[in-house]
């Protein structure tokens, strides 16, 4: 579970009506079911209308991701890598094929299993980063619908707006209606703004970061791979894997060992 995903959405729910009750307004003036129906509909079909089908179908799944993504930790995935040069110098790559139900990262499991079955290093690096490239493209993908989503959902909320707007000053018989009417027109747009600004768009941006993150773990395990492959001394693969960690991690794990 993302902590910060789960704290950072209910926090800014319980900002918004911690709001209205300050004010001491009634929640249910705030709640208008035909403007809900614009915003969310009219950014759904929006988002139609950009992708194939199959994708926006799977949209639930990847904002799923984004509250139960567990981050990764770099730190203990140089170890395995290390532990795993370690073995394969001493006894040769074939003695590594029992460790492979130990490994919890399937991409490394691929690499390694490759370099085992005796490919050459060019074609493991090749298929590896072929992987690295397609998984990227789905991600950017999935954050692409919520970046859409994010920019059509006020676009509705106005236009909302707008035809409540022109429904009221349609109907100005009863002048002292008109004050409610506007109340009732502005909530689409307050809808819009906070389902792009609390929903959407954050939503899309952790995406975003869980996507820089898997990218990092999985070019250390392409570099890790390969350097296993070759052969090259653990204490070399530690020193050339930890490049990818902050300099005061590399100082901590230096003075550790």
């Amino acid at each position: 579970m993302d902590v910060a995903s789960v704290v950072g959405l209910l926090t800014g729910g319980l900002l918004i009506v911690g709001a209205v009750l300050l004010r001491r307004s009634s929640l249910a003036a705030f709640v208008d079911i035909p403007s809900l129906a614009i915003v969310v509909g009219g950014s759904a079909c929006a988002v139609l209308i950009c992708f194939p089908m199959k994708r926006v179908l799977r949209t639930p799944a990847i904002v799923l991701k984004a509250f139960r993504n567990q981050s990764i930790r770099i730190e203990a995935l140089i170890h395995q890598l290390v532990q795993l040069a370690e073995e394969a110098r001493r006894e040769g790559l074939l003695s590594l094929e029992p460790r492979l139900a130990e490994i919890d990262h399937p991409f490394m499991t691929l690499g390694i299993q490759l370099a085992m079955d005796g490919t050459r290093a060019e074609l493991i690096e090749d298929i590896l980063r072929t992987e690295m490239d397609a998984v990227a493209t789905r991600h950017r993908e999935g954050k692409a619908i919520l970046d859409q989503a994010g920019r059509f959902a006020p676009a509705f909320g106005m236009i909302g707006t707008l035809l409540g707007l022109i429904m009221m000053l349609g109907n100005m018989t009863e002048p002292s209606a008109i004050a409610g009417g506007m109340a009732v027109a502005l909530i689409t747009t307050l809808y819009g703004t906070v389902a792009a600004n609390i929903l959407f768009i954050p939503i899309a941006e952790k995406l975003g970061y869980i996507s820089k993150q898997e990218r990092l773990a999985m070019e250390i395990i392409v570099r890790g791979v390969m350097a296993i492959q070759s052969g090259e001394n653990p204490r070399v693969v530690e020193q050339k894997l930890s490049t990818f960690l902050p300099a005061r991690e590399r100082l901590s794990r230096r003075r550790a060992a």
